[in-house]
């Protein structure tokens, strides 16, 4: 009897249970979901903790390009505040994102000054979840983890603070990588993140595979002049580490004076020689096409073997508010191309230019930033 008892019990118990599962499953519908955390602390590009809500629903972008970055990132519908660069309609645009979503970023509220004057007061009236906060290192327009610091605590916000690096060398491009991975965690966009550092990696190790085995001794010596750092320029102004000159293989005359901007002399120029002259679109800004007028009209400089032999080309300028890295790797196809045609005959650098802004920016608008110098770029230099 006691048997047959617990029998009866133990098959009340089984029926019960699985009532039960299938209430939950037809109320349901679907698998029960893990609770997701409320917030998440990341480490900042300056060893900072900083604890962030999740998910991120608004952010600001706080210094010289950090919001390109998260542009980048298509991380663009997050932002709910610009700084004063984004409220100026400027005639020439050479910044690619700023193409895409500039007449949006203009409606929007006004955070600070560029190059990271944040005024606290607005950042607490627009409310973000987050602000981003980056700069280069080593110049007036970086910033700090104790800048950091006191906006955070002076918003109560929490503040995600970076170097913005470059691609001139390693440890430049650890600090690139590192802001782009650290603001990727904070929105959830890491899987971006790595696409774009992977994008980037195999787009230098392509020219790379092109002109890696060049011999020094077959390697083109060149030149860029005009090139734009805060505002435009004339000939003299150069960098040593001109990064499309680095992956193509090309012997940049004037390397060795640093990896940062420089203004050397006219007459270095002249006695460098070099075989082809580089032109930065930005220098047309200048009176008399700057760098373009100095090729023309002075008599050192209009007998440079480049001149005479009519090698000389425009790129597009890539300094516009930091590094536009899209731009940067556009003409690395398109010098590459005039230097060493053989070994870039498949490579149309229109065709290129408009896949790697695509990437990036989310739209092709390499014609309609070379449109904005008058489609100065990607041709022959007319003197």
């Amino acid at each position: 009897m006691n048997n047959r008892i617990r029998l009866i019990i133990c098959g009340v118990l089984l029926i019960a249970l699985l009532a039960v599962a299938g209430c939950v499953g037809e109320a349901g519908s679907s698998p029960v979901q893990t609770a997701q955390p409320k917030e998440l602390t990341v480490t900042d590009g300056f060893a900072r903790t900083v604890t962030i809500p999740q998910p991120v629903e608004s952010v600001l972008c706080s210094g010289s390009g950090t919001l390109r970055y998260l542009v980048y990132l298509q991380g663009e519908d997050l932002v709910v505040g610009v700084d004063s660069i984004e409220k100026q309609g400027r005639e020439i645009e050479g910044r690619p994102y700023a193409l895409v979503h500039r007449e949006w970023l203009q409606t929007l509220p006004l955070f600070g000054e560029y190059r990271g004057k944040d005024d606290p007061e607005k950042v607490i009236s627009i409310g973000p979840d987050l602000v981003f906060k980056g700069g280069s290192t080593g110049t007036a327009y970086g910033t700090s983890a104790a800048e950091a610091d006191t906006l955070q605590e002076k918003t109560g916000t929490p503040v995600v603070a970076f170097a913005y690096g470059s691609l001139r060398n390693e440890a430049e491009k650890t600090e690139m990588y590192t802001a782009l991975r650290v603001m990727g965690k904070a929105i959830q966009h890491d899987d971006r993140a790595e696409e774009v550092i992977a994008y980037i990696e195999a787009t230098m190790a392509d020219l790379e595979r092109r002109t890696g085995d060049i011999p020094a001794a077959e390697q083109k010596r060149v030149y860029i002049g005009g090139v734009s750092a805060a505002g435009a320029h004339g000939i003299i102004s150069t960098e040593p580490a001109y990064p499309p000159f680095l992956w193509v293989h090309a012997d940049n005359v004037a390397s060795g004076l640093g990896t940062a901007h420089v203004d050397v002399a006219k007459e270095a120029i002249v006695d460098w020689d070099p075989d082809y002259i580089f032109i930065d679109a930005g220098t047309t800004r200048m009176d008399n096409e700057g760098a373009v007028g100095q090729l023309r009209d002075d008599p050192a400089l209009q007998g440079l073997t480049a001149v005479k032999e009519k090698r000389v080309y425009g790129v597009l300028p890539y300094n516009f508010y930091n590094t536009n890295y899209e731009t940067v790797l556009a003409n690395a196809y398109y010098i590459g191309k005039v230097l060493y045609p053989d070994r870039f005959a498949d490579i149309d650098p229109v065709e290129k230019g408009e896949e790697i802004m695509t990437f990036f920016v989310g739209k092709p608008v390499f014609s309609e930033l070379n449109s904005q110098f008058n489609n100065f770029g990607f041709r022959p230099v007319s003197l």
